[in-house]
């Protein structure tokens, strides 16, 4: 592999190629001859087969038209129906980005569009859809990206270099280990380290948010941890007790690459920058900076379902759908070309929800499953639809008596499912049609959700793709998006609905509105996420009617005479959606490895798997390593 650059230039017509180059496992080659560039004559085809990899050819740079000119042109070739707005150059990669409201208009018959697009400029178009809802996360995102063009294609092409230039470490044994630093026996703080002979992967750097101090993040003074061996970072999807220490690797040295899916990517960011601001507001010095998390962007490698890719000479990486929220994956590594294969479930929702497709299980090949057990203990069993009825019931009763009724919830999620519910039920005119309110991220997490419908089911994508029925852009959503518009829905008068992070009370917004609403009877109070141990969540929905909250720097008693609620449901699996999960795996594991879970949840789960289905299980706590090759 470490002369494949070579090789696969070897095979091409001589003279074609100006440079070659990594895009991470991608094989990029540039040339500076038109007329190959716009016909090949199936040469790169062929150079696809013979060494199994993607292989992309490019014009050279020099050959490309003149930015300025170039998006004239586009724009007179590109038919106004399409809805082009923005056209996006990444020079050093000759590629232009178009957003459109009509990406097949701009596609044209059989490609003909970009054809001639290609033809007349020299550059290579990609066509992107202009989302329903505007993100100005999503938009800074690909500002950073294309402002450090010249620094992304050289990371990109390190990173390739590190895949393909051969081993590293001298190979003495066939071994495979997972070190659990965080989420064994206990919900939150997730993160793994999968050590092979060649390979040091971070599957996961989360927090607690239950926690403060130490306890709120992984073990990462483990003897095994060494940041400076660290050769990938994977992110199964974008909640904080999953990706929320990932800036911190960075502040303190890592420099490698971070796999995840787009939506992954980008709300992930969102979140990150959201702690620090709490923590500030808390008086708290953050762990990190806006820095660290601009820097984390930077080395993302975006990995769409599906889609199999090296990251390591000896670790190749798939993403399957895991079905908990936008862009939550399942981990797939086929390690030492078929030697082991691992199969890490981060947080699943093995049930098709409003918003999202049930997680995958079908695999190429499965030895080992590591899989959550938040929902898995005996009684953890859920009806869905129950669940939703009394959640309607409550948020009903509490319309009719004038109240406000308050949901505090994870920002991503939940919180999308239930906007898709009610806003149905007010529309079939089966609770009154009041405002909904999004506090505290929610809005723009949701016009994430628009950006991406493709990870989203059949039946959202396509009212996405039509305007006049798109759900999030119904008129009974409105954004908050400051403390006075908050005051506005905390003193105004009639029924309403709050959705605000946090989901447990553990800062945000959601805590702000309990302040104000905890002592008015006629309001009420859903918890509808986790509500770890030591959260206030925990607390208020354990019954204590009685907190101690800090108000302008003194503590004070909060009586909660509103009425509390809880619905036990979620987008991870209860207990008869995990047995069943593993049941449906194919092929089965021969290991299952249980964790994100409280104690008694994970051992419980392990036992019933390993009764009901003869398959070898183990519940590790914090700092065990398991040798699982």
């Amino acid at each position: 592999m470490a002369d494949i650059l070579k090789e696969i230039i070897k095979i091409l017509p001589a003279g074609k190629i100006s440079d070659a180059a990594y895009e991470a496992a991608n094989i990029v080659l540039y040339t500076k001859d038109k007329d190959y560039f716009l016909n090949n004559k199936g040469t790169i085809r062929e150079a696809v087969k013979q060494f199994k990899k993607r292989i992309e050819l490019r014009p050279d740079p020099s050959v490309c038209m003149e930015m300025e000119k170039a998006k004239k042109a586009i724009k007179k070739i590109i038919p106004d129906e399409a809805g082009a707005q923005e056209f996006i150059f990444d020079a050093p990669r000759s590629q232009v980005i178009i957003h459109a409201d009509k990406p097949g208009v701009v596609i044209g018959k059989q490609g003909e569009i970009l054809k001639e697009i290609k033809a007349k400029t020299m550059w290579v178009p990609l066509i992107k859809r202009n989302p329903p809802i505007r993100s100005k996360l999503t938009e800074s995102i690909r500002s950073v990206l294309y402002e450090n063009a010249d620094y992304r294609k050289k990371f990109l092409d390190t990173t390739g270099h590190r895949i393909y230039d051969g081993w590293l470490r001298e190979k003495k044994h066939e071994w495979v280990r997972i070190s659990f630093l965080g989420a064994a026996r206990q919900v939150g703080r997730a993160c793994l380290l999968l050590q092979t002979p060649e390979s040091r992967i971070i599957m996961d750097c989360g927090i607690d948010p239950s926690q403060d101090g130490p306890e709120s993040y992984p073990y990462l003074d483990a003897p095994e941890f060494n940041i400076s061996e660290i050769d990938a970072v994977i992110v199964t999807h974008s909640h904080l007790d999953h990706s929320g220490l990932i800036p911190y690797l960075f502040k303190y040295g890592y420099k490698g690459p971070v796999y995840c899916t787009l939506p992954t990517r980008d709300v992930m960011s969102l979140l990150q920058l959201d702690m620090i601001k709490i923590q500030r507001n808390e008086g708290k010095e953050p762990i990190y900076s806006s820095e660290e998390v601009r820097n984390t962007v930077l080395h993302t490698v975006c990995v769409d379902y599906d889609e199999v890719t090296d990251i390591t000479p000896d670790v190749r990486l798939t993403f399957y759908n895991a079905g908990h929220i936008l862009g939550s994956s399942l981990v797939h590594l086929n390690i030492g070309n078929g030697l082991h294969n691992v199969v890490f479930t981060g947080d699943l929702k093995y049930g098709r929800t409003n918003v999202l497709e049930a997680a995958n299980t079908q695999f190429p090949r499965v030895e080992t499953l590591i899989m959550e057990s938040t929902y898995g203990g005996r009684d953890n069993i859920m009806n869905e639809q129950e669940a939703d009825d009394y959640m309607i019931d409550v948020i009903k009763k509490t319309f009719e008596r004038g109240g406000k009724a308050l949901m505090p919830v994870l920002g991503s999620g939940r919180a999308q499912e239930v906007m898709i519910i009610i806003e149905r039920l007010m529309r079939e005119k089966k609770i009154p049609n009041c405002p909904v309110y999004l506090d505290g991220m929610l809005y723009d997490i949701t016009a994430i959700h628009t950006a991406y419908p493709e990870f989203l089911n059949r039946n959202i994508r396509q009212q996405i793709f039509h305007k006049e029925n798109n759900p999030f852009l119904s008129e009974i959503f409105k954004k908050v998006g400051s403390k006075k518009e908050r005051e506005e829905v905390i003193n105004s008068e009639g029924p309403c609905l709050i959705l605000a992070t946090s989901g447990m009370l553990q800062g945000g917004p959601s805590v702000e509105y309990l302040k104000r609403l905890a002592e008015g009877k006629k309001h009420s109070l859903i918890f509808s996420c986790y509500q770890p141990p030591g959260s206030l969540g925990h607390r208020v929905r354990g019954g204590e009617t009685e907190i101690m909250m800090r108000e302008e720097g003194k503590q004070q008693v909060l009586k909660i005479n509103m009425e509390v609620h809880k619905v036990e449901i979620t987008n991870h699996s209860d207990r008869k959606q995990l047995m069943n999960y593993v049941k449906r795996c194919n092929p089965n594991p021969r290991k299952v490895i249980l964790m994100h879970g409280e104690s008694s949840r994970c051992l419980d789960l392990a036992s019933s798997i390993h009764k009901q289905y003869r398959i070898e299980t183990t519940a590790p706590k914090n700092l065990e390593t398991i040798r699982i090759r």
